[in-house]
């Protein structure tokens, strides 16, 4: 029989024998379900940690210098926690030494963060939000515009004026219904005014990035976010490129080493991060949440396998007078098996098909109704396809077998 032929005969099949071809496929369409969904859901937490939660954490091509790593996802033994908290923290005074190697095109900022209690004269009770002090390009980096007034200028950022830009989330709890722009705040007891409404920086996991308060760390507000006032949570550091960045990395760890005169056999008492650092052990996990998602929709293809090869088997005994004729008329016994498995494979791979649509409609939903993201990764179609097509072929191997071995008398003589 023709390839093309087995194809319409297994497509006429599953027409004409609804309940049992339902049966057939749910073990296969299930399987591939669930493991399309699980990718998608793992391939869309992927883009979200790069794009969105780490990538608002890290600027493209910048690196980071703290005393110790800002993100530690995983395992950190007892020694590392010892040996980071007996690090000494960066100081004010250690930016112009880390900063003066570096070419002139490139840009950096010194932050702080931490969270503070701002009020207003309309807000009633105080609010607590994330409080940045800022100096350098930080704007610029962050690429962060405003939606209404303006950013905070060098001027305001070198003198430590009493100026800040705050967030929309932060402008609407401060100020319900009300434009900011030029009204007071206060943090510490300090006012502070306020000169622009940023853009929104969205948010990741449903956590927004739109609460924050940003000042200049020449003012008192820096004094709120560490126990020493001249104490940074980090220099940030942006390149032109990779290579660039690459290099201004080890001519910053030269410097810091340097001014902390460390010995050749010491190790660095600082930390230097990428996102790509950051996103290592993120990316460990995702390995194994991918086998996983692999592994367990296996169950329902082994299940799907059996009940394909059972049908195929009463498939076979209910046309073992047809496949008589056939091999009296010269139908040689590869047609047969050929016949069989391609049967067998098509039921696998409508099967298949069937799981892919309703896997990606499940992540759909899940992406809908919950803060896991979904992103349908083209490999994990293929994947499905293929292995419901593979499951078809394994478990069609045993019945087209049986049914190439038919002796064509004692199939002729069969009612």
């Amino acid at each position: 029989m023709p390839f093309f032929d087995a194809i319409r005969l297994a497509l006429s099949t599953i027409r004409t024998q609804k309940l049992k071809s339902a049966f057939t496929l749910l073990g296969v369409c299930i399987g591939v379900m669930f493991l399309i969904s699980v990718v998608s859901i793992v391939e869309g937490m992927g883009k979200y940690m790069e794009e969105d939660l780490i990538g608002k954490l890290i600027a493209v091509n910048t690196f980071e210098l703290r005393h110790r790593p800002n993100i530690n996802i995983g395992d950190v033994d007892e020694a590392t926690w010892e040996e980071y908290r007996k690090r000494p923290r960066l100081d004010i005074t250690d930016v112009p030494s880390a900063t003066a190697p570096l070419p002139a095109d490139t840009r950096w900022y010194v932050y702080s963060e931490d969270q503070v209690m701002a009020s207003s004269s309309t807000s009633g009770k105080p609010r607590q939000m994330r409080g940045i002090a800022v100096q350098g390009a930080f704007f610029a980096v962050k690429k962060m515009g405003v939606s209404r007034g303006r950013l905070l200028t060098d001027q305001e950022l070198d003198r430590g004026e009493k100026s800040v830009v705050i967030g929309p989330d932060a402008a609407e709890r401060l100020f319900p219904g009300l434009d900011p722009l030029g009204r007071e705040l206060k943090m510490g007891g300090v006012p502070y005014r306020v000169v622009g409404i940023a853009e929104s920086q969205g948010k990741a996991f449903g956590m927004s990035f739109d609460n924050f308060v940003i000042a200049s760390f020449r003012s008192p507000a820096r004094r709120l976010l560490n126990s020493r006032p001249n104490i940074v949570d980090a220099v940030v550091i942006q390149s032109p490129s990779v290579a660039a960045m690459t290099e201004n990395m080890e001519l910053v760890r030269a410097a810091m080493r340097g001014q902390r005169k460390l010995r050749p056999a010491q190790p660095d008492n600082f930390s230097l991060q990428t996102a790509d650092s950051a996103l290592e052990f993120w990316n460990k996990i995702k390995r194994y949440l991918v086998l996983a998602g692999i592994a367990l929709p296996a169950i329902g293809l082994v299940v799907g396998a059996i009940v394909i090869m059972n049908i195929m088997l009463v498939a076979v005994a209910e046309r073992t007078r047809e496949i008589g004729i056939r091999k009296a008329l010269g139908a040689k016994r590869r047609d047969i098996l050929l016949q069989v498995l391609i049967e067998a494979s098509t039921l696998g791979t409508v099967g298949s098909a069937i799981g892919v649509a309703l896997g990606i409609g499940l992540a759909q939903v899940i992406a809908a109704v919950s803060p896991l993201p979904a992103s349908v990764a083209p490999w994990s179609i293929v994947v499905g396809i293929a292995l419901g097509a593979g499951v078809g072929i394994i478990s069609g191997v045993y019945p087209a077998s049986r049914a190439s071995r038919l002796d064509p008398i004692v199939a002729l003589r069969q009612e």
